[in-house]
């Protein structure tokens, strides 16, 4: 299944929120990787703190689930007992390409920070 993606616009917005998360962070260039660990922690909504790896990878699952929602794909079933938000999947995510993957992941981070401000 092939998407229909506005690949010139999704770079020019990713540049952007790009910069942004640079300034307000005073930061390196952040990748994806770091865009789905803030939106995994601003999901938890238990503010910043001291994460572990296996927190953090649970945290980027998170976001993965979150963003994935707004196309169907999963839907929040609830919290468990620390305030961890858990995730049911209720239809196949299609076999996309890794270049379809990518674009579609920065498409939904940069919409889900649009959402945010």
């Amino acid at each position: 299944m092939s998407l229909n993606l506005d690949i010139k616009k999704i770079n020019q917005d990713w540049k952007n929120l790009c910069e942004k998360i640079q300034q307000d962070f005073d930061s390196d260039e952040p990748d994806v990787k770091v865009f789905l660990f803030l939106i995994g922690v601003q999901e938890l909504g238990q503010g910043p703190k001291k994460f572990s790896k296996r927190q953090k990878e649970e945290l980027m699952h998170i976001a993965t689930c979150r963003l994935m929602s707004e196309m169907g794909f999963y839907e929040l079933e609830g919290l468990d007992q620390d305030g961890w938000p858990h995730w049911n999947a209720v239809k196949a995510i299609p076999a996309y390409t890794t270049l379809e993957q990518e674009f579609l992941l920065k498409q939904l981070i940069i919409h889900y920070f649009e959402e945010i401000e």
